[in-house]
């Protein structure tokens, strides 16, 4: 066990000496939008919100346990460009990308980029007790709360236009259901929700953040299958999908890390039982070679075999807390073994960072190192995570 915490301590280094070294845009500011799996970097692309307030988040998450300046540096440019370029001062929103430049591009207020702006800019006030970064914060929460919140049937509305009308386009990518209430927005925005909590005690952020694990535990957990629903209408009702390994383990620890937030011990109880029914249910996931594999389609009885980056590293989090809750040690086995899979297939040891991701043949996934997506996020939390979990 303290091997494995010298190793991820060793990780996280690596994580952030990549993003440190090939993400800052010099000629434009703020970081890169895009570098490819070849490492060539387009200091054209458009920049995504969701990108930047994940890298705030890491460099002010990773800074109290690295005490390196330069990811303290890093973390005030990160947090200065959102500030001046994703902010929307006019409306109260997040840009969902802007171009090279900083301009505007695509002008939509996703409300998992909010939650996630929340996120970061809470993490960087308590590093490092900007007012400013805490003030933003609260603005967005309170703008959320606004527009996005259905006072009928509670939970939250997936997005709108710049002047928060009504958008026919709710998705967050291609591959989801255009539905108006989703799994990982609710998700993203209790986790937001609970990080702005830890520095700012507000009686009704606290009451928002109880309701919503409430209406997760409600709709979104099926206690059957350990596995969640991931789609709704704005009245609950489902639209089924895929199951998706990594947000069951990712929402397995991370609710319960909510509800410990808020020290809520009603909540606390049911989310310690639903992070090892899901712990358990993810294991359906996991192939021979100690890889958690992707999705898997129920209806059409098809995996789809690829194993990306994202949720190694949430399985990492997700069994060492099992571990800690039961004292079994085969959770923390199975976090161990996931980390000599993702030594072996994920880590990029030429260029640093890791890549997307394998097929079933083990052939690399060629999309981006860097990217709307592909961020610091994941794999530094799960560094930090088990730095902080693991005895030694």
């Amino acid at each position: 066990m303290a091997n494995l915490k010298a190793e991820m301590y060793n990780e996280l280094l690596s994580i952030l000496d990549y993003w440190s070294s090939n993400s800052v845009d010099d000629k434009n500011g703020g970081f890169i939008g895009t570098i490819d799996f070849a490492e060539n970097k387009d200091f054209e692309a458009e920049k995504g919100s969701v990108l930047n307030a994940r890298i705030l988040w890491a460099f002010s998450a990773s800074y109290p346990v690295t005490k390196d300046e330069n990811h303290f540096k890093l973390a005030k440019r990160a947090f200065e460009y959102i500030y001046q370029h994703f902010y929307d001062t006019e409306n109260g929103g997040i840009y969902w990308s802007v171009n090279f430049d900083g301009t505007p591009k695509d002008t939509k207020n996703q409300i998992y980029a909010l939650a996630f702006v929340i996120y970061g800019l809470s993490e960087y006030y308590h590093m490092s007790k900007n007012a400013k970064a805490l003030e933003l914060a609260i603005k967005l929460y309170n703008v959320i709360e606004q527009y996005s919140y259905d006072r009928i049937h509670k939970g939250y509305f997936e997005a709108f236009t710049q002047n928060w009308q009504p958008i026919d386009d709710l998705r967050l990518s291609d591959k989801d259901a255009n539905e108006k209430k989703t799994m990982n927005t609710h998700l993203h925005i209790v986790e937001g929700y609970a990080n702005l909590y830890r520095v700012w005690k507000d009686e009704g952020l606290k009451a928002k953040i109880s309701e919503l694990l409430h209406t997760i535990n409600d709709h979104f957990m099926n206690e059957e299958t350990g596995h969640l629903h991931l789609f709704f209408n704005e009245e609950w009702i489902e639209k089924p999908d895929v199951i998706s390994y990594g947000h069951d383990i990712e929402a397995a620890w991370l609710l319960l890390w909510c509800a410990e937030m808020i020290e809520d011990t009603s909540l606390i109880d049911i989310y310690k039982k639903h992070a090892v029914i899901m712990a358990d249910a993810t294991v359906e996931g996991i192939d021979a070679d100690g890889g958690l594999w992707y999705e898997y389609d129920p209806h059409q009885r098809k995996l789809i075999a690829e194993k990306h980056w994202w949720p190694q590293s949430e399985l990492w989090i997700g069994m060492i807390n099992a571990w800690q809750l039961t004292g079994d040690k085969k959770y923390f086995d199975i976090a161990n073994t996931n980390w000599q899979f993702v030594k072996k297939h994920i880590l990029d040891t030429k260029n640093g960072e890791w890549i997307w991701g394998v097929n079933a043949d083990y052939s690399l996934i060629e999309k981006d190192k860097a990217g709307f997506w592909k961020c610091p996020y994941h794999n530094s939390r799960a560094c930090i995570e088990l730095i902080k979990r693991l005895p030694g």
